[in-house]
């Protein structure tokens, strides 16, 4: 599959984790500068909130505030200028930013990467090391219930979730980036291998289609893989440079792109890019939820 691209903004520090507010802008994080950001047509990229350290994905709650996975600022080798705590934090309208927890159930957070609220609201998300893939630390995944209190729900030895979701029935989806996996856990059940990805695919985002689909961002491949609900692929998006992570709007898919480059180093590149691909296919509604 070919993509027909329009890029919406360039220049762009790490932008990651999209999602769409009710006003229709675009909103992500853009981790080089430690910032969430917004896109509109007629504002272009503009500052929404200032979270410090590293944020790394971003989702709307139910309570008009947006959550934040904050991995307290490291990509890498790079390093924030003003470093933060690995926690998941909120963002308001009005560029307030509190931390929402930098534990949970007495386990301190390690680096928080990309989150999904579930049909009972809660919040899901994926807690990794830093990206070693020589040094693979344990990964986890946790779940945030509505008053706070939560629990850990996978211990992962030497492995990296990343990019989470929650499809309509209410099981999560993850992606594992070193073995470059995909993975299924149902409503009190545990964890299953449903797909694993080719050679050189890394993922990193996923979302899921409103017929089930999981369209996930490949880190290095240059493009998106399409996943059946069972498992089976079943089409490549092709876009080039480094897809992040991904939302699906009216019918495209916007995707956070890192920009034209073939290594990550401990330079800050602004070199991202915000896309819009028109791909004909609307995405299952999110769920939302509210952390107090």
């Amino acid at each position: 599959m070919e993509a027909r691209i329009e890029t919406l903004a360039d220049g762009l520090g790490h932008p990651e984790g999209p999602d769409v507010l009710p006003d229709g802008r675009i909103v992500m994080v853009e981790t080089y500068t430690s910032k969430l950001v917004a896109w509109s047509a007629d504002r272009g990229i503009h500052d929404y909130a200032d979270c410090g350290g590293g944020p790394n994905a971003c989702m709307l709650g139910s309570d008009g505030a947006v959550y934040i996975t904050q991995n307290g600022g490291t990509v890498g080798a790079w390093r924030a200028e003003r470093m933060g705590r690995p926690s998941i934090q909120k963002a308001w309208p009005d560029g307030r930013v509190e931390e929402v927890t930098a534990e949970v159930d007495g386990v301190a957070l390690q680096a928080p990467n990309d989150l999904s609220f579930g049909p009972d609201g809660r919040l899901y998300f994926t807690d990794p090391a830093d990206y070693l893939p020589d040094d693979r630390r344990p990964g986890r995944v946790f779940v945030l219930n509505p008053d706070g209190t939560g629990e850990l729900l996978e211990e992962l030895p030497e492995a990296y979730p990343n990019g989470i979701v929650v499809e309509a029935d209410g099981s999560i989806v993850w992606v594992e980036s070193y073995e470059r996996r995909v993975y299924r856990r149902r409503p009190g059940g545990s964890s299953e291998l449903i797909h694993q990805l080719p050679e050189g695919h890394i993922p990193d985002g996923l979302k899921v289609a409103a017929n089930g689909d999981l369209w996930i961002t490949t880190f290095m491949s240059g493009g998106v893989d399409i996943v059946a609900p069972d498992g089976t692929a079943k089409d490549f998006l092709r876009t080039g440079g480094v897809p992040l992570n991904c939302v699906f709007t009216d019918g495209s898919l916007v995707i956070t792109d890192f920009g034209e480059i073939s290594e990550v180093t401990g330079d800050a590149p602004m070199l991202g890019r915000l896309w819009r691909v028109h791909v004909g296919v609307d995405g299952m509604p999110l769920f939302r939820g509210a952390i107090g």
